[in-house]
């Protein structure tokens, strides 16, 4: 099943409580939740209960949020590669924070060896690797991303920052579309990347002149874009308009709910 930009988009549109709540307490909880799981001592059972506590309480959150479960799992499963190929290697390396190992009892080729530490360290990362991804998720998923732009300049990131962030959202979906265009151009002509019958070395090529394609035609329309900006009076001293937002009483919740979950975990 594909994923477009459009259907996660969608899924920000959504109403919920978890939807409604102020962008920059959402930022907030998600990064005190991330500094937490990161900052959990390395080597240590007592992480899997309290890593629980916190992974049960982000998965109630999306279900209050309503949030398809397709689209959260698929989005979970894009990046989960990204973490379990630090996982996997842990098992064979041993850490210079181990003081001793314990080899597992199986032979294995290239003279490599398992250890009961490495093992137990792979899982731990695993576990905290989940919780940052559910929290990165949830957040991304129930806010759009101009807003997420927008309340992240007003928690202080830096103008410039926030203006190459609004542009890459303003032109993210055109990009995209561009995209769109040079696949269905591929399929026209019968390029299937997953082709059996035709060299691996022709495919790679063909997905290295769809990228180095994409660069061009990305960095052509940022040529027009930026001609176009100081045509309408751009300058560096501009900034992103923001209207006000207070915090409400269901923000202040939020924060002494999360607060009280992530207390809870470090003492449990």
């Amino acid at each position: 099943m594909e994923i477009t930009l459009t259907d996660i988009e969608r899924e920000a549109y959504k109403d919920s409580p978890v939807h409604r709540l102020d962008g920059r307490v959402k930022i907030l909880a998600t990064i005190a939740i991330i500094i937490f799981a990161v900052s959990l001592p390395r080597m240590d059972e007592a992480n899997f209960m309290k890593l629980a506590i916190i992974e049960l309480y982000l998965l109630s959150l999306l279900a209050i949020a309503k949030l398809n479960p397709v689209y959260t799992l698929m989005r979970f499963l894009s990046t989960l590669p990204f973490g379990l190929a630090i996982v996997i290697v842990q098992p064979f390396v041993r850490q210079p924070f181990i003081e001793s190992f314990t080899v597992y009892p199986l032979e294995l080729p290239l003279g490599l060896t398992l250890t009961y530490e490495g093992i137990f360290f792979g899982m731990i990362l695993l576990a905290k690797y989940i919780v940052c991804i559910t929290a990165i998720v949830l957040m991304s998923s129930t806010m759009k991303m101009s807003d997420m732009v927008t309340s992240a300049r007003r928690l202080g990131m830096p103008a410039e920052f926030t203006l190459i962030l609004s542009m890459m959202v303003r032109y993210l979906f055109v990009f995209w579309i561009i995209l769109k265009r040079i696949r269905v151009a591929q399929k026209t002509r019968l390029f299937h990347i997953w082709n059996k019958n035709i060299p691996r070395r022709w495919i790679l090529e063909q997905v290295a002149y769809t990228i180095s394609s994409l660069f061009i035609r990305s960095y052509e329309q940022g040529e027009r874009t930026y001609i176009s900006m100081l045509c309408r009076g751009y300058s560096s001293t501009n900034n992103i308009y923001m209207h006000k937002n207070k915090i409400r009483t269901n923000d202040v919740f939020f924060l002494i709910v999360t607060t009280w979950i992530l207390v809870l975990s470090a003492v449990a």
